[in-house]
This record gives structure tokens, C-alpha cells and sequence, in this order.
């Protein structure tokens, strides 16, 4: 009998230590999200505001962050729609350059070139579309346009649910933003994407507060020269 009460007090004490420790994982993601949105809510804007707030001093780039990109080269809906309102940031005068930032880590999946001549072939001179072919996550992409790029003044276009821990980072960073939400409508998997994003925003939130170096292995890359030497 004593070895059985023993036994039960272990189980008592194992499950309020898990209970603790869970208690602490949520706390720590909630403060996480809650804290993301809440200090980059302000910064939100429209094509038509973004252009108005910045008219006669352009932002130094629109930052288009990537997403998946089909064999033939075309940008999924949710891609095409981030680089359609960059196109329109662009072409209204909010911002000087377009960077595209995307995943080329296999030499069978492009994601930067293709999203350049998605702006391109919208209209936007090749040789002001820049691209990133190491914006493998949200932070790096970031990280990379202020330390590679030298992007002191950005323009974050992505989807509303994506955009909050961008531009947090920026923030964190150092770096003057905005930021325009490109939703156009319903996208496949988006209840997928917003879970997805609660850990992420948790992920990327200590990442930017510590502002934790990403390794460059390029050389300088200026905004003033032409995005066709990238």
C-alpha cells in the first residue's frame, strides 16, 4: 500500500510539472503573438495610403516575401498576388525598387528569378526588380534586405496574416517599415497557414528581439545599382 500511495504522489507530481511546463508554452506563445501584432498594427497601410504617406520620399524597396512557385516557373495565387500589389506600390510611386526574396535552395526550385519575371513581365524595368535568392524564412529575408541590400526604408507586401511578424522584425532591425496586406481573396489551406503562423511569429519574435546574425556570403549588393547584376 505505501509503495502504491508513493507511486501515486510520483504521478500527482509528473502531471503538475507537465501542467506547469505546458502553462509555461502557452504563456510564452501567446505573449509572442500578442505582442507581434500589437506593436506593428499601426503600420499597415493601403497601396493608395502606402503612396500618399510616402509621396516625395519613396521607400527604399517594396520586399516581396516568397512562397511557392509551380514547376513551370508561375507563381502560386498567394505569390502572384504579393508581387501584383509590390507592381502596384512600385508604379504608384511608394516605393523606388522591388526586391524579391525567395527560396533557391535546390537548383530545381527558383522562387526569386520566377517572381522577378512575374514584375517584369507586369511592366515593372528588370533593372529596378532586385533579387534574393537566400530568403529561405521571414527573418532572413528581412535580415538580408538591411544587410545585404542596405534597405534602411521598406515596404513589406504580403498576406495580412504574415505581415505582423515582418514587419516585426524590421522593426528590430532597425529599419523604417510599412507594410500592405495582398490578400485578394480565399486561399487554399489558409486555416493550415494561420496555425502554421502562431508558431512562427513564436520562433521569429526571439529571433528578432535578440537580432540573431544570419551568415552573408555575398558581397554588398546597393539599390542604386542595377537589379540585373543580381
Amino acid at each position: 500500500m505505501a509503495a502504491q500511495a508513493k507511486a501515486r504522489r510520483g504521478l500527482r507530481r509528473a502531471a503538475l510539472a507537465l501542467a506547469a511546463a505546458l502553462a509555461i508554452v502557452v504563456a510564452i506563445v501567446a505573449v509572442a503573438n500578442i505582442a507581434t501584432v500589437a506593436t506593428t498594427r499601426d503600420q499597415v497601410r493601403t497601396v493608395s495610403s502606402a503612396a500618399d504617406d510616402l509621396a516625395g520620399a519613396p521607400a527604399d524597396a517594396v520586399l516581396v516575401l516568397g512562397a511557392s512557385v509551380y514547376p513551370d516557373g508561375t507563381p502560386s495565387d498567394i505569390l502572384a498576388d504579393r508581387l501584383e500589389v509590390a507592381v502596384d506600390l512600385y508604379k504608384a510611386g511608394a516605393a523606388k525598387a522591388i526586391i524579391c526574396s525567395g527560396d533557391n535552395r535546390t537548383s530545381h526550385y527558383n522562387e526569386s528569378d520566377a517572381m522577378k519575371a512575374y514584375c517584369v513581365a507586369l511592366g515593372v524595368p528588370s533593372e529596378d526588380v532586385y533579387v534574393d535568392h537566400a530568403g529561405n524564412t521571414t527573418y532572413e529575408s528581412l535580415y538580408r534586405a538591411r544587410n545585404l541590400f542596405g534597405a534602411d526604408r521598406i515596404i513589406v507586401a504580403t498576406q495580412a496574416y504574415h505581415l505582423y511578424r515582418a514587419l516585426f522584425a524590421a522593426n528590430c532591425l532597425g529599419m523604417e517599415a510599412w507594410g500592405v496586406a495582398t490578400d485578394k481573396g480565399a486561399y487554399d489551406n489558409q486555416l493550415h497557414y494561420s496555425v502554421r503562423e502562431v508558431a512562427a511569429r513564436t520562433k521569429d519574435f526571439f529571433a528578432a528581439l535578440l537580432n540573431l546574425p544570419v551568415p552573408l556570403e555575398e558581397s554588398p549588393i546597393s539599390l542604386d545599382d542595377s537589379g540585373d547584376l543580381t
